[in-house]
């Protein structure tokens, strides 16, 4: 029978990685498929792994071709397709398990020529995290809709996030041309061609983002591939001029390629050599001639003088800005300087400003008032003993020094109304990289805690500073990772319960929650899992509802009452989910699941963690199986392969140095070896530093001694003083030799960051994307 979904998989040299993506296709729940894998004349061993696949999966077949470019494999495929519908996948990249399927239901549902959904981009060192290229377009679900009218799908410029039908497809002659950056040409078409486009805010596509660079995305600064991004963008720009395309579309698309495009060919003057200088020159003003003047001056005043010393052909000057924007001296904004002669004019002192002849106008070197807007950050949440809420960050007026003469209050508002907090006020690091009286705390102790209201908006703070005649004030927002991403809750009185969190609107917040739907206590006994907890007096009858939410699949379990009618228990059976080993997330290879308490009359509740202030985890059959918090306190159940947890992280003195313990449950038995890797610039090589691995009442230790963890001929950024020297994230090798990097307990994140000094230099541990990183600066 013809399969209803044809899959397009063309591969070259990729044998680290086409296993992972072949195998992420066979799990699909989405059944009904073809997979055509085009070898364009690969030189490595991933022909040898597809053959391996198609011999034992009748759904996949190769067809093989000398190197032609992935557009001209992608077009050989379709030729060789059958199905109804018709996707692509990038034979380094992974598909989340029930993408294919969600994609195909919305399109049997609404008949849409192509659905498309979210993505996540992924690697060793960051874990997986959202795609920032897919956040706009794929923020809800927009059903039957069109790129005139969700003029944010200008956006979705990639190719294999979506089910296409054949038949559209066919109808519109899509072929990829032979250059790279062939999607947006093709993808764009699509979406003006299509009756309707479905769009889905779940990720059904995982985009692999190399450590190497070697991908063609992250060969970005070559000449050849901005002579293939600059094809690629004039063919998009042939395809919205014209009276049939909406003004705001082309709008669109000219200010995208302004911020990103033409942005990547300024960056390249930092790294093209001599040689290439002159055709990089040519290439960028031809780009520049494309674009509307309008988006041009829309654009940050950084680009603009850019783009005046290209206009200028001044090579010597757009090399200097490139370098100075590539090694990250726009990260906080430039230091304000006084304008000569006129002082009370302020500059950026960005290069070129002090240029005797300048090509470029002073007055793009002007700094606006509007630029001298706050800056807040939290960097540190935590619960003191005498139960008040401690909240460290920084404030600061952007691009001017925060001296001891400034100003700083901050107040609760609580219902609209302002208390003000008491503020110390302490020497940190600015976002110069410059230590300043940036930084503060401020304590909110349990009489103001219980002012909080429980069915209002969250409480938020208010942050107003003056620095000489500037006055400023904003929200506070800003949350860096460990506790500000991961708060720690607490109880204020028996019934309330205060979880600090990030709001709707990214400001950092204060939540009460009276008499919740709460996990009291919960354990591994009996080959099931056994929550405990209390229910409010309004729901009545409850049930649990254990919900994947990537998946959308519930499960609904009975629970049993006791006491006073509002004790629960319910109990959950571990061998099913322990079995069913299909994965929502392809990389990590976890399945997420959130629990629900549902009355009688259909009303939901989330329940909260207050259990203790550890995970629990169940080990069997070489599986993993987690209950554990979410960023904003409630309960949650992970099921994955055996990756060891961190739990606990401390440094201590030892002699004349420091020591950095990590520790957690001894899962797996014995042979596990830890060390530090810091992978190097643009590879896939790393260093390791071997951890001192130690194991007592069935939990491991893993030391080193920060003094092996910084680089002996680091030298700092001058132009980004806080970029670090070295990032190190923390890896388990098993006792096969595998290596895998050690998940950090959401519990460890919220007592984090913890840094010291050592050597004249700062260590900081924190948590990215679930993973532990040592940052040395």
């Amino acid at each position: 029978m013809t399969p209803r979904l044809s899959v397009v998989v063309p591969f070259y040299n990729v044998g680290e990685y086409i296993g992972d993506c072949l195998d992420s296709i066979a799990r699909q729940t989405w059944t009904d498929f073809e997979a055509i894998l085009v070898d364009d004349g690969s030189p490595d061993h991933s022909a040898t792994i597809a053959q391996e696949f198609c011999a034992r999966d009748s759904r996949f077949r190769m067809i093989e071709q000398e190197n032609q470019g992935l557009g001209p494999a992608r077009n050989t495929g379709v030729r060789h397709a059958q199905g109804e519908y018709l996707t692509f996948v990038d034979s380094d990249d992974l598909v989340t398990r029930h993408g294919f399927e969600k994609l195909i239901r919305t399109l049997d549902e609404t008949g849409s020529s192509f659905a498309g959904g979210n993505a996540r981009r992924f690697n060793n060192s960051s874990g997986v995290r959202p795609s920032w290229i897919h956040r706009l377009p794929f923020a809800q679900n927009r059903i039957a809709t069109h790129v005139t009218e969700t003029v944010d799908l200008i956006l979705d410029r990639m190719v294999w996030n979506k089910v296409y039908r054949r038949s559209f497809w066919d109808e519109y002659g899509y072929q990829f041309p032979a250059i790279r950056y062939e999607d947006y040409p093709v993808t764009l078409k699509a979406h003006l061609d299509a009756l309707t486009v479905d769009a889905l805010a779940v990720p059904v596509y995982y985009w692999r983002e190399r450590e190497s660079g070697e991908s063609i995305t992250q060969q970005k600064f070559q000449l050849g591939n901005l002579e293939d991004r600059f094809r690629s963008a004039e063919m998009v720009m042939d395809l919205v001029e014209g009276p049939q395309i909406p003004r705001e579309v082309r709008r669109r698309v000219h200010a995208h390629f302004t911020q990103i495009d033409m942005l990547t060919l300024m960056m390249a003057f930092g790294a093209a050599p001599p040689e290439d200088e002159e055709n990089l020159l040519k290439l960028a003003r031809r780009m520049m001639d494309r674009l509307d003047d309008s988006e041009l001056v829309r654009a940050h005043g950084y680009d603009r003088i850019q783009h005046s010393a290209l206009a200028a052909g001044d090579v010597d000057l757009l090399r200097r800005l490139a370098r100075f924007r590539n090694d990250g001296g726009l990260r906080g904004g430039s230091r304000a300087l006084p304008r000569r002669g006129r002082p009370w004019l302020l500059e950026q002192s960005y290069p070129g400003v002090h240029d005797q002849r300048s090509s470029v106008p002073k007055e793009l070197y002007r700094l606006p008032t509007k630029e001298l807007s706050l800056a807040t950050s939290v960097q540190h949440v935590a619960w003191l003993e005498d139960g008040s809420l401690s909240v460290k960050g920084t404030a600061e007026i952007r691009h001017l020094e925060t001296k001891a003469s400034s100003s700083l209050r901050i107040a609760l508002v609580v219902a609209g109304a302002e208390t003000q907090l008491a503020v110390r006020r302490f020497e940190a690091i600015d976002t110069h990289g410059d230590p300043a009286l940036a930084g503060f705390e401020v304590r909110i102790d349990k009489a103001l805690l219980a002012t909080l209201k429980e069915t209002a908006a969250p409480a938020q703070f208010v942050v107003r500073m003056r620095s000489g005649r500037l006055r400023r004030h904003d929200k506070l927002r800003g949350q860096q990772p460990g506790s500000p991403a991961w708060p720690p809750g607490a109880w204020i009185d028996a019934t309330s319960w205060v979880q600090p969190g990030q709001g709707a609107d990214g400001a950092f917040v204060l939540r009460r929650m009276v008499d919740s739907c709460r996990l009291t206590a919960a354990e591994f006994t009996g080959g099931a899992l056994v929550l405990l907890g209390r229910v409010p007096a309004e729901l009545k009858e409850p049930k649990l509802r254990i919900n994947r939410p990537l998946a959308d699949r519930d499960t609904v379990l009975p629970v049993a009452l006791s006491g006073d009618g509002r004790d629960f228990s319910v109990r959950i059976p571990i061998r099913s989910i322990i079995e069913d080993t299909n994965p929502d997330d392809p990389f990590s290879q976890r399945t997420t699941r959130a629990f629900r308490l549902i009355g009688v009359d259909g009303e939901e509740r989330l329940l909260l963690w207050t259990a203790g202030p550890r995970a629990m985890h169940h080990f069997d059959q070489d599986r993993l199986v987690t209950l554990t918090r979410s960023t904003g306190g409630y309960v949650n159940l992970h099921e994955a392969p055996l990756r060891l947890p961190a739990e606990d992280a401390e440094i201590v003195a030892i002699g004349n140095g420091k020591e950095l313990r990590i520790s957690g449950p001894a899962l797996g038995g014995d042979g596990y070896e830890f060390h530090w890797r810091r992978y190097l610039d643009d590879s896939d090589d790393h260093l390791d530093v071997q951890c001192r691995r130690t194991e007592q009442d069935g939990r491991w230790t893993a030391a080193v001694t920060l003094s092996e963890l910084i680089p002996e001929s680091a030298v700092a950024n001058a132009t980004d003083p806080l970029a670090s020297l070295a990032d190190w994230i923390l890896f388990a090798a098993g006792p096969d030799g595998s290596a895998r990097a050690v998940q950090c307990e959401p519990f460890l994140s919220s007592r984090l960051p913890i840094d010291a000094g050592q050597d004249g230099h700062t260590a900081a541990l924190r948590p990215h994307s679930g993973t532990l990183h040592l940052e040395v600066r």
